[in-house]
């Protein structure tokens, strides 16, 4: 028996993936090499933009011709869409050849639904309203190597007024610290390069003896020798002098933070419910830049947010210049159903919100050619992550998270190289490895 898994969203998606193709090997399937040939595929799905939505829809309808062929095909969905309010009730009227729907906080039931389902032969929906713990049992096969992931929290309490993820992921849980270390551990031990901490918001984890994030990342890295360590995503208002000091006090840490700014525009920051000002941003900024003056900084970006101006888009615009960014995430807000955000008046016109990503994109681009072109002639430490067939490259990131493409006699993947930049193209560094 065979699987396939589609997956779309966010890295912590990407780790449930590797959660979900544990349970179905645990069930006797192995990976397809197409669709076609599984006898289960799997939607892993996100809700966060409507596009990520309106992706699914549009792949889930093209399935409806290979059920019709294969009678004995299980299709399951699962995810933050089908935990919104009403969407697994809606996903079952549209697409009546779905077998199992089934949420965020019981993914590890999977197993348990397939057998239903073989047995039963109807549709079965499942959705619990809470997590039951953080723990889910389920041994993931990894896809990521040299690169793993590691949940350090689950679901988010900040409820900005433009997020679904508190809805559909529930109030925020801390793994055990102990738990952590060990699966850090093992990880080191099985020969994973870098290991990502992966919550909604790193910063407020709380273990249940006291230890903050800080702390935490700081037993993590001393864990950890020789093996990079990342986290995301971090909320600017638990931004802290403890994590920056941690930061720099281990090589291993990669001189990296993601921290979402979403806006330069004060009154949008408050109606977005973020908690920060950009004054508190900025501060946050040079603080990191004054103990580690080479560290690079990505952020989120949301234009278009109910009621913006002209005025409070351009103090976006001007937010990515005085930060430095190195790259950005950039989105044009999407209304999603259930925020206080959707409710809100003053919904920005279509023409408005296209003409603001593009002016937003090319200043952050602007940016990133800059940045990127300061590497040319210089020699940076990189991580091979894979092989690109089609360029007939191997490519990795450096610690700053900038990918670097080179041509190599033998497979590089999992090893550390030195990479001669010969040239820069946007966020890509292309050039040769010494010593090759």
């Amino acid at each position: 028996m065979n699987y396939h898994i589609e997956t779309y969203g966010c890295q912590m998606n990407l780790h449930e993936t590797e959660k979900i193709a544990g349970i179905l090997h645990r069930e006797g399937y192995t990976s397809a090499t197409s669709m076609e040939e599984a006898d289960i595929i799997v939607f892993n799905t996100c809700c966060i933009r409507e596009n990520a939505e309106n992706h699914a829809f549009g792949n889930l309808g093209a399935l409806k011709k290979l059920k019709r062929a294969n009678k004995n095909l299980i299709v399951a969905v699962g995810g933050c869409m089908v935990q919104e309010e009403g969407k697994a009730q809606f996903l079952k009227e549209k697409f009546p050849f779905i077998d199992i729907l089934f949420g965020t906080h019981n993914l590890a039931r999977l197993g348990e639904l397939i057998r239903r389902r073989k047995q039963e032969k109807k549709t079965l929906i499942e959705l619990f309203p809470a997590r039951s713990g953080v723990e889910d049992g389920v041994e993931p096969v990894r896809a990521s190597y040299p690169n793993a992931w590691v949940n350090i929290t689950y679901g988010c309490n900040n409820f900005c007024s433009y997020c679904i993820v508190p809805y559909v992921r529930g109030r925020e849980i801390s793994r055990e610290k102990a738990d952590i270390l060990s699966e850090v551990e093992t990880l080191c031990a099985a020969g994973y390069k870098e290991i990502t901490l992966l919550g909604q918001n790193v910063n407020s984890y709380c273990g249940s003896d006291g230890t903050r994030f800080f702390e935490l990342l700081d037993e993590v890295a001393s864990a950890a020798q020789g093996v990079r360590i990342r986290f995301m995503t971090s909320h600017p208002k638990d931004f802290s002098a403890e994590l920056v000091a941690v930061m720099k006090a281990h090589s291993n840490i990669c001189k990296l933070l993601h921290l979402p700014a979403q806006s330069g525009s004060n009154r949008i920051l408050s109606l977005m419910n973020r908690r920060y000002t950009r004054e508190k941003y900025l501060e946050n900024i040079a603080l990191l830049r004054r103990e580690i003056p080479d560290c690079a900084v990505t952020t989120d970006l949301i234009v278009a947010f109910p009621t913006e101006t002209e005025e409070e888009f351009c103090e976006t615009l001007s937010l990515v210049k005085e930060a430095d960014f190195s790259s950005a995430f950039t989105f044009v807000y999407s209304p999603r159903t259930g925020t206080k955000a959707a409710q809100m008046e003053g919904q920005i016109p279509e023409e408005v919100a296209k003409d603001r990503i593009m002016r937003l994109i090319d200043c952050v681009n602007k940016n990133t050619r800059k940045m990127s072109a300061q590497y040319v002639g210089k020699t940076v430490r990189v991580l091979c992550e894979d092989y690109d067939a089609k360029r007939a490259l191997y490519l990795g990131r450096d610690e700053y998270g900038r990918m670097g493409y080179f041509t190599s006699e033998k497979n590089r993947v999992g090893e550390f190289v030195d990479l001669k930049v010969d040239r820069a193209n946007g966020i890509s560094l292309f050039g040769s490895i010494t010593g090759d």
